[in-house]
């Protein structure tokens, strides 16, 4: 792997939830730039939760508390 896991186990699953809900709303309501742009955002959001690295937050510093 060439990354490690920075969002824990409850974050990856609100991500990719909300991600889900933000692709649904784009798919709906297609051609209007907030569509695009919620669509955009749910994918990133989406592909955060699916492999549990966060490029914004890795470039914060955050890591994953291995005891929790």
């Amino acid at each position: 792997m060439f990354y490690v896991k920075n969002v824990p186990a409850w974050e990856r699953v609100l991500r990719i939830v909300m991600g889900l809900m933000a692709l649904g709303f784009a798919a709906m309501s297609w051609g209007s730039p907030l569509a695009v742009g919620a669509g955009v955002m749910g994918a990133i959001l989406s592909m955060t939760g699916l492999f549990g690295f966060c490029p914004m937050c890795a470039m914060a510093g955050r890591k994953l508390d291995k005891e929790a």
